[in-house]
Formats: C-alpha cells, sequence, structure tokens
C-alpha cells in the first residue's frame, strides 16, 4: 500500500452508535446526539488478508476488545463531520498497523567502531587492575 493512498474499508463493516455530546455547542448540544462511536470488527473484516490481519491484532492488542476496534469522535458539532473523523481515524489507524516491516539488512561493525570498543575495553581493565594491589 502506498503512501498517498488511503486503506477503505466497507461501510457494511461498520457499527455506529451515537449519544450526547459534551462540550461547547449551546442548547445545541442538550438535543442533537453529535458524539459517534464508530466499532469495527477485526476479526470479520472482508477487507484484510489473513496475514494482514494477523499483523493488525499483534500491532493493534492494546486497542482491541474482544477483537473489535471503538473509535470515539465528537470534536465537531455535526454528527456527519465526526461520523467522517472516526472513519479516517479508523481506516490511518489499520493502515498504519498493516504496512509490513522492512527485512533488516545485517551490517558489520566499522573496523574504527571494533578498535575503539577494544581500546575502552583495555583502559577499563587497565583502571581496574590498578584498583589491586596492597596499600602501605
Amino acid at each position: 500500500m502506498s503512501h498517498d493512498r488511503r486503506l477503505s474499508l466497507p461501510e457494511s463493516e461498520m457499527t455506529w452508535r451515537f449519544s450526547r455530546s459534551s462540550g461547547a455547542g449551546g442548547q445545541h448540544v442538550n438535543t442533537t446526539d453529535t458524539r459517534v462511536e464508530l466499532i469495527w470488527s477485526l476479526a470479520d473484516t472482508a477487507a484484510l488478508s489473513p496475514a494482514q490481519k494477523e499483523l493488525a491484532a499483534t500491532r493493534l492488542g492494546n486497542r482491541l476488545v474482544d477483537g473489535l476496534i471503538t473509535i470515539v469522535s465528537s470534536q465537531y458539532r455535526s454528527q456527519h463531520r465526526n461520523r467522517e473523523d472516526a472513519r479516517v481515524r479508523l481506516e490511518e489507524l489499520v493502515g498504519q498497523a498493516i504496512v509490513p516491516d522492512r527485512p533488516r539488512r545485517p551490517t558489520r561493525p566499522s573496523r574504527s567502531s571494533q578498535r575503539r570498543r577494544l581500546d575502552a575495553k583495555k583502559r577499563r581493565g587497565s583502571l581496574k587492575e590498578g584498583r589491586s594491589g596492597t596499600w602501605e
């Protein structure tokens, strides 16, 4: 998946819950259900391959509750904007979780870094060697 294209999850797999939001909005807040809770099941999705599901499950382990991811949005005064915000956040979260790890390219320590390490060990050894001895 490229960085410029966002993962798109089907709307049919999303469950929405709405409630009254707190915060600014005056009397409007008391009458409309603008707070949005988006619930999405990682285990039941058809949008990801089994390998992607496994990767997402390990990376999002702390966000999963019974295999479900819940995103809450109450940032905006309109339910529509909160729905869109929650959806975007879910897609970004899952999208980042399924990016495969880059394989590690094995490297060797440089000659100078090996020399520095051995010199430091010699210095430390001679310092400790100087501690042993008799007090007169």
